[in-house]
């Protein structure tokens, strides 16, 4: 359980699938004083219009008085532009101020700005989510954090407005890397999961029946129960993107080679992806992954 958040001025960087509702919550759910930046402004405007708050032009005048600063955006290299330079959200901070970074990014850029915001007087936690839009619409995402114990402290009970576990992972990184065995699990259970509906159709069973009896026992699986039937019925618009599992894997996949970690599904399962990508599935969700064997 969280603990219950007192009202605070907050900003919120990034209003896309996943950013927008978190924002969202922390306005309605957790009664906070809510500024927000995108870099398209007819998004801004729009989520000021269904949530209340306000809207900025840059993440340095979104963040000013903010006591946390959160943050969801693409990549590595989205998030630095969002938070260095003379326009980015360390500029614009107050000291004391804690950044809370949503973003699914390497361990290493974790790190790089923490040690930024450190130099400011600033705090910092990695904090990557699971749950998908779903999750993040419904206010039940998983969030994985990294950083210092007492800063982590001063943040979990916001977090709690959009979350339903949360939980530090250890010094900073921890939660991107934590991030990182998510989606191992998550590519290897969502191919094998191909593959059996892929058989079922070949060996000429009721697919639905199959899945609705496996999921029962040991098999079962959050994949099973939510994307098997819409893998068999060809359905792949449901949230978290090809593309973006591309770019998970390939930060994850980097990291084992700094690490020695060896993930031969893993890189796999990447390739298999790209394939996808080829029969222009980039937007497609992760279950499409049994297209590319019914090709």
């Amino acid at each position: 359980m969280f603990e219950e958040s007192t009202m605070a001025k907050v900003a919120f960087l990034g209003l896309g699938v996943m950013g927008g509702p978190m924002a969202g919550h922390l306005a309605k759910k957790g009664g906070h004083d809510v500024t927000v930046y995108n870099r398209t402004t007819p998004k801004a405007e729009a989520w000021v219009k269904t949530y209340g708050g306000a809207f900025a032009p840059t993440p340095r005048q979104a963040v000013e008085g903010a006591e946390i600063v959160f943050a969801c955006v693409g990549n590595d290299d989205d998030l630095r532009s969002v938070v260095l330079g003379d326009d980015g959200a360390l500029s614009g901070m107050k000291p004391g101020a804690i950044f809370v970074d949503h973003t699914t990014a390497s361990a290493e850029v974790a790190r790089e700005l923490a040690a930024a915001a450190e130099a400011k007087g600033l705090g910092f936690i990695d904090a990557p989510v699971s749950g998908g839009q779903a999750g993040a619409e419904n206010g039940v995402l998983t969030v994985m954090c990294g950083g210092e114990a007492s800063t982590y402290a001063k943040v979990e009970g916001a977090i709690g407005a959009y979350a339903r576990a949360c939980r530090l992972m250890g010094p900073v990184g921890a939660g991107q890397l934590t991030k990182m065995v998510n989606q191992i699990c998550i590519a290897g259970l969502v191919q094998g999961l191909s593959e059996g509906v892929h058989f079922a159709k070949r060996a000429g069973l009721d697919v639905e029946a199959v899945l609705d009896v496996i999921s029962k026992g040991a098999a079962g699986s959050w994949q099973m129960e939510n994307r098997g039937k819409t893998m068999n019925q060809g359905k792949f618009d449901f949230g978290f993107a090809v593309d973006w599992m591309r770019k998970d894997l390939g930060i994850l996949l980097d990291e084992a080679r700094r690490n020695g970690a060896k993930l031969p599904v893993s890189a796999l399962v990447d390739q298999f992806y790209a394939e996808v990508q080829a029969m222009g599935g980039n937007r497609w969700d992760t279950s499409s992954l049994v297209a590319r064997l019914e090709r």
